[in-house]
């Protein structure tokens, strides 16, 4: 597949948690020729089904792994018109210290219609912040964005409600490397999709769900239904992680491009790290343990849970800038690890759940 152009399709869109569906459509476009049944959950997820060749007898369900990815976007919500000017409040971890000049779109509904206006963050002048703010970051209930319309023109078109998401262009950098916004987390969407197109040259036994899931900025929603719905006997999050770069520890970071990271910790199953642990030496897939002493704060953390439980695992893609317009990621890191996904899934055999033990 054409990673770099899919990639950036997905980052000069919004898609905000809850308001998943323009990233759900581009998606959709992508998947619909890999898998053979695709639909919209209930509450939003875009679930995949790409059917395995193992033979079952009759009544009986094919064993079924779910790989799933959140494909929703931090952002803003207007709260209030100010003469003219917008105030925000945010939708999932905004960072509010890299928002000042940052370009924006509003998603204007005043009209009856959405309108799509350009805007900027910004922010008053020293002298004019309380005392306390003057030599501080800026919060973002002291920023306002800037529309260059008149207030009546704003009390027209734009409602409390609103949502604001980030406008700066992905970039191209060199080294094969991306920068953009929402890159958390669909820089692992695209790892869903190398995984569908490699298993187009291979045959699985498992079925395949691949699913990218809704609000998990916000409540790890999508995750939740999706795996109690599909009932699946393995689940596979893949999110982005904490690369190296300015001013950051080595123990609190992982190298930049230099291969995907496994979870390891109470999350996760130990049997499954072990065997992706096992497949990348074997592919000499260059990977990185990363170490989760508590929940992964990703998707993982709702599919383990979910009914009975479910054995879980986790692959994270290093990252730079995470929650900023300007996030970073190698596009190396993206096709190891979705090489990694369908080798792991071509593998599969059909007792592999009967295998699998818990080793302290």
């Amino acid at each position: 597949m054409e990673l770099t152009p899919f990639l950036k399709s997905l980052l000069s869109t919004s898609g905000l948690s809850a308001y998943e569906t323009p990233a759900a459509e581009i998606i959709t476009a992508t998947w619909q020729p890999l898998v053979d049944e695709i639909r919209r959950s209930k509450v939003g997820s875009l679930e995949a089904l790409k059917r395995g060749t193992a033979k079952i007898e009759a009544g009986a369900q094919r064993p079924s792994i779910l790989i799933a990815a959140h494909m929703d976007a931090i952002g803003m919500m207007v709260t209030r018109l100010q003469d003219g000017f917008l105030r925000v409040t945010q939708i999932g971890g905004v960072d509010a210290r890299v928002l000042p000049g940052t370009p924006v779109t509003i998603h204007a509904t005043g009209s009856g219609k959405t309108e799509e206006l350009p805007g900027i963050v910004v922010q008053p002048v020293a002298r004019l912040l309380p005392a306390a703010l003057s030599d501080s970051p800026v919060p973002i209930d002291q920023l306002f964005i800037e529309t260059g319309l008149l207030p009546k023109e704003v009390n027209a078109k734009i409602q409390i409600g609103d949502l604001v998401s980030y406008a700066t262009e992905p970039v191209e950098l060199t080294g094969e490397t991306l920068a953009g916004h929402s890159l958390d987390n669909r820089a692992s969407v695209a790892v869903l999709t190398i995984a569908l197109d490699e298993l187009q040259k291979k045959t699985h036994l498992w079925d395949v769900w691949t699913v990218a899931t809704v609000q998990e900025e916000v409540t790890f929603g999508g995750a939740f239904t999706s795996a109690h719905s599909l009932r699946p006997a393995l689940a596979i999050a893949i999110d982005v992680t904490f690369a190296k770069g300015p001013g950051a520890s080595d123990w609190q970071t992982f190298p930049f491009g230099k291969g995907p990271t496994l979870g390891f910790g109470p999350n996760l199953h130990p049997f499954l790290f072990k065997k992706f642990e096992e497949l990348a030496k074997t592919l000499e897939i260059p990977y990185q343990t990363e170490v989760m002493p508590r929940h992964s704060g990703t998707d993982a953390y709702a599919m383990q849970i979910s009914a009975e439980g479910i054995p879980t695992m986790v692959i994270g893609i290093p990252l730079r800038y995470m929650h900023t317009p300007v996030e970073v990621v190698a596009l190396k890191d993206i096709q190891r690890a979705g090489r990694l996904l369908a080798e792991f899934i071509a593998a599969l055999e059909s007792d592999f759940v009967e295998k699998i033990v818990w080793e302290d």
